[in-house]
């Protein structure tokens, strides 16, 4: 059986929603029923969407990294056009969290990662995947500032792209429970000039 014309708009709401939950909740926080509640339909139907739990989880990810990405690449492109160099995509890239902790969610990843060894097995890999896109770019951008003079950075690139992923992620999670976005912006402001950016 196809989906009808509605499908798509449908699966997309589903994600959208356990997105939301996922940013302020958790993944083992919610149920399909959570979701069947707020868009008033069956379990079934989600079922027909996303036939497992597990699967939906690995679509959220793969939907997440993929407008990341995007951010990361109109970062690029700004940088790019505005001659910033490696400072400002650095900046654009705290900035990328802020915006999340704005909204007062977490990044996805960052809560699915908080819960790694309960997550399924393609989840797992998924989540790796997301974070390794991540650092990549990260490493590019280091190595970009280093070999311009314009970013300090010391030791291998693969560590100092760790941390700041690691101190951005962390400053999230813990900016939600105590000192709101205030506490991030600080613990941000002080990795940046860590780096001279």
């Amino acid at each position: 059986m196809k989906p009808g014309p509605a499908a798509p708009q449908t699966s997309q709401a589903i994600l959208d929603i356990a997105q939301r939950l996922v940013q302020t909740r958790g993944f083992n926080a919610f149920s399909y029923a959570d979701i069947a509640g707020v868009l008033r339909i069956t379990t079934a139907s989600l079922h027909y969407h996303f036939a497992s739990k597990a699967i939906l989880g690995v679509r959220l990810i793969e939907r997440y990294a993929t407008h990341f990405a995007a951010l990361l690449a109109a970062i690029d492109a700004a940088a790019a056009q505005s001659g910033g160099g490696a400072r400002e995509r650095l900046r654009g890239y705290a900035g990328i969290y802020a915006a999340v902790l704005a909204e007062d969610r977490s990044c996805l990843c960052g809560m699915l990662a908080a819960e790694f060894e309960t997550l399924p097995r393609a989840m797992q890999g998924a989540l790796d995947d997301y974070f390794a896109l991540n650092e990549r770019w990260l490493q590019g951008v280091l190595e970009a500032g280093r070999a311009s003079g314009s970013l300090a950075v010391t030791g291998p690139l693969e560590e100092a792209a760790h941390y700041i992923v690691s101190t951005l992620e962390g400053s999230m999670i813990l900016a939600r429970s105590h000192g709101g976005p205030a506490r991030f912006d600080a613990a941000a402001r002080r990795l940046l000039a860590g780096f001279g950016a």
